[in-house]
């Protein structure tokens, strides 16, 4: 391919709307173009990129024994309806674009496919004898984003692989899942990325068992906790970890009762409580006011206690809350802190917000009009496990010193709700600590167990005779994610260093001087012999001064250069590799040698990162 018939369209500043560096280097390199807020076109240079991943891919999990398909992107509202989930994705998180037909029926654009592809599964695997069975597709996705950002990493539209396996029975779909582990970590290497396999959270999709893998990079939304002997990586909203000892309230348990009043007056906060009288946040338990709703309207006012130097975990409470409502009232939709604004909307104005305790009554929602009159109480395991604490005395300006559980109130339910933290020691082995670093969310795989087949009737015959519903697991790669992601983790302060093996060219063929005839023939005889060795190269014959050209060069991140300049006339040019900067003069008669010597390794991605 020649620059000149390529439609390239590089910029020099970097564009206003890129927050993170390959946001603005896959812009600026005419990659992309943004048509719509999270919607991108892909243009030429990046659709070649698209398309090395997918077949990386596509070969994988080939050998994997997957089988391809490809599935509607318009579903019927009622797939979803029937696996619980339509209300939660277009009312709760919101992000399905769903519309109406000319008959008034529900569809949604998919965000994901577990619904369509398991009522497939239902008409189509009738007995033991077909399975196991795993279908992928490599199709665009849409998600409605309440605040698309960073270019193809949290847009509205979007290129993902998702892979759905059905079984027999747990153990089958185990030993698929380990499969695809391993295939996808053969996929990130061969794409030239730095990945890591962390324990999940499984999310709306849902499952008994999930794990993502993360690129590292600075601009990762995601922070991962790792302890540093390599045993244990988990996304922040999944991690598990031994918080710090508390420090004992003097007098401990033995002062433990009700509690002292103790004025505090404004002192609203942790911080200023504890600044205020000399108290360590470990000896306090915050008490945190929130609103559950739910897909059935119910709306359910939640009470939980915190240690008060810890944070509370969302994702950690939202599971906690769906386990102990759902089955009642539905998909949990969402939580949201309560403000004295919303209680006093509510018909609510006696709810001492700042000086809460674990020990508010129910009573104060008893005029509430449309919230459930009790509170859900949850605690964290590290509140309960204090003997002796400070909290809220439920009237304003007010806490109370020495309470303990059972004297003051029952202790609530203790569970894990909090959320780990960089330093923290690790549960596997306390003299290790959790060091924290970012990542992007590249792949996820789950193990779906029966949720799926369960609710949408998909069964099969056993060995038995008997009918029961299928086992599944769901496997996904965020394929344009992925092309961004290998910029943001090989970028300099040039441009782009796309590792070989997805790099949209191979090798970039620069004439320093398009007016010499020297140079343009002899660069015209390297492209022919190039392309028939079977090199991917992109021949920069534009009109360019040289120092253009380099440059443009250095952004678009080919990974080898040739440069036809002044040496054509004695037969030599200049070989230069992107990722290292290293140059050297080489007769052009041994440069095709010498490029195909580094490129056979690193197109099979054996140099890759």
């Amino acid at each position: 391919m020649r620059v000149s018939r390529l439609m390239l369209v590089t910029l020099r500043d970097d564009p206003a709307e890129a927050e993170i560096p390959s946001h603005k280097l896959l812009l600026r390199a005419g990659y992309i173009r943004r048509i719509g807020s999270g919607i991108y076109a892909y243009l030429p240079l990046l659709w070649r990129v698209l398309q090395k991943i997918s077949a990386i891919v596509r070969e994988e999990l080939n050998a994997a024994g997957a089988l391809e398909t490809l599935l509607p992107q318009l579903q019927p509202a009622e797939l979803w309806q029937r696996s619980g989930r339509w209300a939660g994705y277009t009312d709760g998180e919101g992000i399905m674009f769903h519309l109406e037909d000319r008959q008034g029926r529900e569809l949604g654009l998919g965000p994901t496919h577990e619904e369509v592809i398991t009522a497939l599964a239902s008409d189509l695997l009738r007995s033991y004898r077909q399975l196991p069975v795993n279908l992928y597709q490599i199709q665009t996705k849409f998600r409605d984003e309440i605040r698309p950002r960073f270019g193809l990493m949290r847009g509205r539209e979007f290129i993902m692989k998702d892979a759905y396996s059905f079984h027999a029975d747990e153990a089958c779909l185990k030993q698929t899942y380990a499969a695809m582990d391993q295939a996808y970590r053969r996929i990130f290497s061969r794409c030239g990325l730095r990945a890591v396999a962390v324990e999940a959270d499984s999310g709306a999709i849902g499952g008994s068992a999930s794990q993502e893998f993360m690129v590292t990079a600075d601009a990762g939304e995601d922070l991962i906790l790792a302890s540093t002997d390599g045993r244990y990586a988990a996304n922040q909203e999944r991690a598990v970890s031994l918080p710090a000892e508390a420090v004992p309230l003097p007098g401990g348990a033995r002062s433990a009762g009700s509690g002292e009043a103790l004025a505090t007056p404004a002192q609203t906060s942790i911080e200023q409580l504890c600044e205020a009288h000399g108290f360590h946040p470990s000896q306090t338990v915050k008490v945190l006011l929130l609103l559950a709703r739910f897909e059935d309207g119910c709306q359910q006012p939640l009470l939980v206690s915190l240690r008060g130097d810890q944070q509370l975990n969302e994702v950690k409470l939202a599971n906690a809350v769906t386990a102990r409502c759902s089955a009642d009232h539905g998909t949990l939709l969402d939580i949201a802190p309560l403000s004295a604004e919303a209680a006093t909307r509510e018909g609510l104005s006696a709810l001492p917000l700042g000086f809460m305790g674990p020990h508010l009554e129910d009573a104060v929602l008893s005029g509430a009009a449309s919230w459930t009159p009790r509170f859900l109480r949850l605690a964290d395991a590290t509140a309960t496990a204090l003997e002796a604490f400070v909290c809220g005395a439920n009237t304003t300006d007010t806490h109370l010193v020495g309470a303990g559980w059972g004297a003051l109130c029952p202790a609530p339910d203790s569970l894990d709700l909090r959320a780990a933290q960089p330093g923290d020691r690790c549960q596997h082995d306390p003299r290790q600590q959790l060091e924290a670093s970012r990542g992007i969310e590249v792949g996820h795989i789950f193990q779906l167990g029966r949720k799926y087949s369960s609710a949408l009737e998909a069964t099969f015959t056993n060995e038995a005779g008997q009918d029961e519903p299928l086992w599944m697991g769901c496997y996904g790669i965020g394929v344009s994610r992925l092309a961004q992601a290998a910029v943001e983790q090989h970028h300099d302060a040039n441009g782009i260093c796309w590792p070989t093996a997805i790099a949209p060219y191979e090798l970039m063929l620069v004439i320093a001087n398009a007016a010499d005839a020297e140079q343009v023939a002899l660069a015209e005889r390297l492209y022919e012999q190039f392309g028939a060795a079977g090199v991917e190269v992109l021949l920069d014959d534009r009109s360019e001064r040289a120092g253009v050209k380099f440059k443009d060069a250095d952004l678009l991140g080919i990974p080898w250069r040739v440069v036809v300049g002044r040496g054509a006339a004695t037969g030599m040019v200049e070989l230069v590799e992107r990722a290292s900067g290293e140059k050297r003069e080489i007769p052009a008669a041994e440069v095709q040698a010498a490029l195909l010597e580094r490129l056979l390794p690193e197109r099979s991605g054996l140099v890759a990162a």
